[in-house]
């Protein structure tokens, strides 16, 4: 990406943290404080770095923004670094994954405004359809507890498995109660759930991950979550306290503008929905 200070992270193992910042360095240890500073926020590359960036070349001048984009290639990073200062807002996240973070880890991230949807789907390169799933297949999940109940649970409501009733956020495979092709599930980091389509029969995907290995969960995902009422929306987030810092509210502002809406449709064609 253009303009883009990019970090590399390691690859995260189930329920580990990172909390080193190796890439952010001194210059932006009070972003957080600094209001006359440029805005730093930690982004996903794909869309929300993308999007980012978009408003960066496009609109921030004209709103008086100084916009400064940090990609950040896993979902522990950006909200650490949200919590200590090093970046003072992220946009990679939705609410019951913020929501499972916070209580897991002690931190005090809040929602500012919604911006889109990336609908997770189940993708493979040895089937066509999900009823060509042989009996004993492998599917990979993502192994954190909100991704992967959000895998589970896209399974069952297209009826390749049954949980059982009332399961919540934290589903795991333990709560399946029919599973007719039984079918094996392999936990992995989400970012690495692309990557073992080759090793495995079907993987279940989230939505950036998809489009940064150049499948559109439009057209090759054999089953997809349905936009309606999705609870999964990704939004802009701050640090409790910072939600009404006058550059959050810019970004927030220009983000959910009729420029940006257009951008993601024109862009993504239905792999990422616009919210607002």
């Amino acid at each position: 990406m253009r303009n883009t200070a990019k970090i590399t992270t390691a690859v995260l193992a189930a329920g580990a943290l990172t909390f080193g910042l190796t890439a952010c360095g001194s210059d932006s240890d009070s972003a957080s404080s600094d209001a006359g500073g440029p805005l730093v926020v930690a982004a996903s590359p794909t869309p929300h770095a993308e999007i980012l960036n978009y408003v960066k070349d496009n609109l921030a001048k004209k709103a008086g923004l100084d916009l400064e984009v940090k990609e950040f290639t896993d979902y522990v990073t950006p909200n650490t670094a949200t919590e200590d200062g090093s970046v003072t807002a992220n946009y990679f996240q939705n609410q019951p994954y913020l929501d499972d973070f916070n209580k897991k880890n002690g931190t005090h991230i809040v929602p500012v405004v919604t911006v889109h949807l990336e609908p997770l789907g189940l993708y493979s390169n040895k089937v066509k359809s999900a009823d060509a799933l042989k009996s004993g297949a492998t599917v990979a999940v993502p192994n954190d507890s909100v991704n992967e109940a959000r895998a589970l649970k896209l399974l069952d409501a297209n009826g390749i498995i049954t949980l059982k009733d009332g399961v919540g956020n934290e589903a795991t495979p333990s709560d399946i109660t029919k599973n007719p092709k039984n079918l094996k599930f392999k936990e992995l980091e989400a970012a690495q759930t692309p990557r073992s389509l080759d090793d495995v029969d079907a993987a279940v995907i989230n939505g950036n991950y998809a489009i940064e290995a150049d499948l559109s969960p439009a057209d090759d995902a054999l089953v997809l979550e349905s936009a309606t009422d999705n609870p999964y929306g990704n939004f802009l987030a701050v640090k409790d306290g910072n939600e009404d810092d006058p550059r959050v509210q810019k970004l927030a502002k220009l983000l959910t503008s009729a420029e940006v809406k257009k951008f993601i449709e024109d862009t993504y064609d239905g792999s990422v929905i616009p919210s607002f």
